[in-house]
């Protein structure tokens, strides 16, 4: 990644002097120039004030997620028979549902839930998509003819319909509700994978490691994947806005996480049958959702700005 300076500086003018009373310069080792290039990465991500305050309400998000429940004495499944469609008040401060459960311990369960979700099946998908396209890039021929076809085929099939059956047909389960959304989530991913690796496995270092007899899991694994890892870390971060999406839609319409398990999904659809009644069991997850959404779209929109050497950012660093 070239960076383009915008005019020598009076301190540019003195680390050259600097640089010839010191002698040659000493080329940097692996490390070094890694831990630059990391600085320089961040300071783009920081230029970018949207992204950094999405990764504070992502920040705030997981914190309400791993320690709310020690800021209430109840359960997601706690039952106070006293409180029954009660609104917001101090002893239940998010309100109760029609069962009795206090609405802000579910909330906080459900946050816990849709991010392992998340996060698991979009970390699942993008090494998926990543190995595959790569893999169906270098070899060429009749294997990147087989694993296109399969990916297409994939990408028509009516994936929802199949996700919504198969993750009812197992109760609603969310450890199978992650393996579904990972079967039918890696195909896109592993196609702009593929695009991009056509190129790289031209490359003179892609070619020299294959005629000293590098094995292809190794080329792949080693000389083309982390060529393309700023597209697998967007990748990620849009996968758990998207993944997010998925399992909220599932669950609202009774086909992904079920009771007693709950979800931001399922809360939605609790909610959205009682909005009238009830308005405070739709609007505090709906928040949360949108909060979650938004957050991770920023950081994946700062991102690609910071890895990208074209931006604005990465033109002013």
């Amino acid at each position: 990644m070239s960076i383009f300076p915008l005019g020598p500086t009076a301190a540019d003018h003195a680390v050259e002097q600097a640089a010839e009373h010191a002698g040659p310069p000493t080329a940097p080792t692996p490390r070094r120039r890694a831990s630059s290039r990391g600085r320089l990465y961040l300071r783009r991500f920081l230029r970018n004030r949207g992204a950094v305050a999405g990764a504070v309400i992502l920040a705030l998000l997981i914190l309400f997620a791993l320690f709310g429940g020690f800021l209430t004495p109840y359960t997601h499944t706690d039952v106070d028979f006293t409180a029954l469609t009660r609104p917001p008040s101090p002893e239940h401060v998010f309100g109760t549902n029609a069962s009795g459960n206090d609405t802000y311990a579910q909330v906080v369960h459900g946050l816990q839930r849709s991010l392992v979700i998340a996060i698991t099946v979009s970390l699942l998908t993008t090494a998926i998509a990543a190995f595959v396209g790569a893999v169906a890039a270098y070899l060429g021929g009749r294997v990147e003819r087989t694993v296109l076809t399969v990916i297409h085929f994939l990408l028509v099939v009516p994936s929802f319909l199949v996700l919504a059956l198969l993750s009812n047909s197992y109760g609603g389960d969310w450890r199978i509700l992650i393996l579904v959304l990972t079967a039918f989530g890696w195909m896109f991913g592993a196609r702009v994978v593929w695009s991009l690796s056509t190129s790289l496995r031209e490359r003179e270092y892609v070619q020299a490691a294959r005629f000293m007899g590098v094995r292809p899991t190794r080329i792949v694994l080693r000389h083309i994947v982390p060529n393309i890892g700023s597209l697998l870390i967007v990748s990620f971060t849009l996968g758990v806005v998207a993944t997010v999406q998925g399992e909220t839609a599932l669950s609202f319409i009774g086909f992904g996480v079920k009771l007693p398990d709950v979800s931001l999904g399922t809360m939605l659809n609790e909610g959205a049958n009682s909005l009238a009644s009830a308005p405070w069991l739709f609007w505090f997850p709906a928040s949360v959702v949108t909060l979650l959404t938004i957050s991770m779209a920023l950081i994946g929109d700062g991102l690609s700005d910071a890895l990208n050497p074209l931006s604005r950012s990465g033109g002013r660093a």
